[in-house]
């Protein structure tokens, strides 16, 4: 078997083959389906019941909504809180621009002010009439959930600089002695947002006061240039006390209950920043879901989570957003394992990731070279480590390419029309020139792992975000120097995917030569390249950039290798092997399991 149809068929395990492109439709069509989506989300229970599925932008402005109430609502239960103005509170550091609304005491916004979208405007993670953050509570008969009352800030507008900090506290109130604060609290620098919830005086007045319900809920803006590529790395996270990580389906609409084990922190987790809610007491109980408006071209996609806060023995509960960037080194360092919000993938991959290629990626990032230059230095760091095993795998094709006479010879005399004596008479020849058939192919497994670990590593690695290198104006996303009408769901060609192909389809020429490779073995392994192709279009040029290198590179490891490999003295060698006597060569595995299962055809026909 020649080695490029083991790197086809593992890559191929390892790619989601093909891709769905959305025709964009007029505007009325884009109306009807957002309604049809939004009312299909409501009766699954997974959006909240608003009037319009379009998305409303928060205005600047302090009074935004004024509501009035007769008599009777303001007699029941914090009736008089469900009176007031929607104003709008700013508090903001170096890093975050965070927006309140005293309608619900919730975050209403938040901007992430040193970095931009893909076309250069604020990214504001989330704004609008979808985001709810609210407690969940019985008031006698009554329901209460408080993003539907006004509550009464303790100050205006704050900005903190960078050695300060500050809070400012947003009440809800039942009487004058009773009471909820939301105390947030913010540092002059980083990505955290405190928030401590305080019941006063309410222990008689909320039923189950042992806990806390709390439902939140947000729609993600559209921050990246392909909103298909972004929703396949958005969905919600969570984290248990037993230090797992889960999360919800990437690719459909899901929903998840968690009651078996207390979690640690939830987020909403976008391609590369997350709105991360960590509970420092536990959430004993969690309820979460996902939903994707395939039709709205500005939100990626509705979050919700239905959380069970556990309070401390004076009644509070300390929560900390977290608002911030997917990049590795941030999130560790913001503690509760927030790390694992990156996916690096799974088994030994999230592991040949995390202690091999990161560590090396972080050292030469320190450098603060240009990120292709430190791609290209990170591949050839890797080759050198692989060679030995390069080296290998071509030493065993050579072998196989020299013996193919001898091969032919044997082909010709038994015919095709007995395989299974064909492949007696093989092994037979294998055995006496003690050549392994798998040998070169089982290098290039053992080397799969890795192949595969950057598949998932360069789409998660948030540096590269924004970056260019030579006409790649942004190595996270694709390079579509051409661009046309949609056809079969592609409406773009990368050049670096182009390139990569061009070159994977003459490292297989060069292959099939070496290794000798005839028949079907011969032509399987241009089918590849040319799925790569089609499925790697869309992915990050940064992705597609280190396939070409490492085709590149495998290009002259091979042209150097072929110095050191005489075809003649690997003949000579063979020659020797076959006139040792037969009980001093060693039979490896691979010869054994093959004559065992020789015998054993050979048994069932008589």
């Amino acid at each position: 078997m020649d080695k490029n149809t083991f790197t086809g068929l593992f890559l191929i395990m390892a790619i989601i083959a093909g891709s769905i492109y959305f025709l964009k439709p007029n505007e009325a069509e884009l109306k009807k389906e957002r309604l049809v989506q939004h009312q299909d989300s409501v009766k699954k229970g997974l959006l909240n019941k608003t009037n319009t599925p379009v998305a409303a932008k928060f205005d600047t402005a302090k009074a935004v909504v004024k509501t009035v109430a007769d008599s009777a609502t303001l007699k029941s239960p914090f009736g008089a809180a469900s009176v007031g103005s929607e104003k709008l509170i700013t508090i903001e550091n170096q890093e975050l621009l965070v927006k309140l609304n005293t309608k619900g005491g919730k975050v209403a916004s938040v901007e992430l002010k040193n970095y931009k979208t893909f076309d250069k405007k604020p990214l504001v993670l989330f704004s609008g009439d979808k985001d709810h953050f609210g407690l969940n509570f019985n008031v006698g008969a009554k329901n209460i959930n408080t993003d539907e009352y006004y509550f009464t800030p303790s100050g205006t507008d704050l900005k903190v600089a960078e050695k300060d900090s500050a809070s400012i506290t947003l009440r809800l109130s039942y009487s004058p002695t009773q009471y909820i604060d939301y105390v947030y609290s913010l540092k002059g620098t980083g990505f955290k947002l405190g928030l401590t919830i305080k019941p006063t005086g309410l222990d008689g007045v909320m039923a189950n006061s042992s806990n806390l319900n709390l439902n939140w809920a947000a729609s993600l803006h559209k921050q990246e240039k392909d909103m298909k590529q972004e929703r396949q790395y958005t969905t919600v996270y969570y984290y248990n006390t037993d230090g797992d990580v889960d999360y919800l389906s990437e690719t459909k609409d899901d929903q998840k209950e968690v009651s078996d084990k207390k979690m640690t922190w939830v987020a909403f987790k976008q391609h590369f920043f997350s709105d991360a809610l960590v509970a420092k007491n536990g959430i004993s109980k969690s309820n979460f879901a996902a939903v994707t408006d395939v039709a709205d071209t500005t939100d990626v996609r509705q979050m919700k989570a239905d959380l069970t806060l556990v309070r401390l023995a004076d009644g509070s509960v300390p929560l900390e957003f977290y608002f911030g960037p997917n990049r590795y080194s941030t999130l560790k360092a913001q503690g509760s394992d927030l790390q694992k919000l990156v996916n690096l993938g799974w088994g030994p991959l999230k592991y040949i990731n995390q202690f091999a290629v990161l560590p090396l990626f972080n050292f030469l990032n320190q450098f603060n070279w240009n990120y292709g230059l430190i791609i290209l230095i990170l591949t050839i760091a890797l080759k050198l480590v692989l060679s030995p095993l390069t080296y290998k795998s071509y030493l065993s094709m050579a072998k196989m390419r020299v013996l193919k006479p001898e091969m032919d010879e044997i082909k010709a005399k038994v015919g095709e029309d007995n395989p299974t004596l064909l492949q007696q008479e093989y092994l037979k020849l294998y055995k006496k020139a003690g050549v392994n058939p798998l040998g070169g192919c089982l290098p290039l497994v053992i080397q799969m792992p890795i192949v595969i670990a950057f598949f998932k590593f360069f789409p998660s690695l948030f540096e590269l975000r924004g970056q260019s290198f030579l006409w790649m104006h942004d190595l996270s996303t694709y390079d579509s120097v051409i661009k046309f009408a949609p056809i079969m769901g592609v409406d773009h060609i990368s050049l670096m995917c182009l390139l990569m192909t061009i070159s994977t389809l003459i490292y297989t020429y060069f292959n099939n030569q070496i290794s000798g490779a005839t028949g079907q073995m011969k032509y399987i392994g241009y089918i590849t390249p040319l799925i790569f192709l089609i499925t790697l279009n869309s992915y990050p040029s940064g992705l597609n950039y280190y396939y070409f290198l490492a085709n590149m590179l495998t290009f002259l490891q091979q042209y150097l290798i072929k110095f050191m490999v005489d075809d003649k003295k690997i003949h000579a060698q063979i020659q020797e092997n076959k006139k040792k006597p037969e009980e001093k060569k060693k039979k490896s595995g691979f010869q054994a399991r093959m004559e065992e299962m020789m015998k054993n055809q050979q048994q069932a026909k008589k």
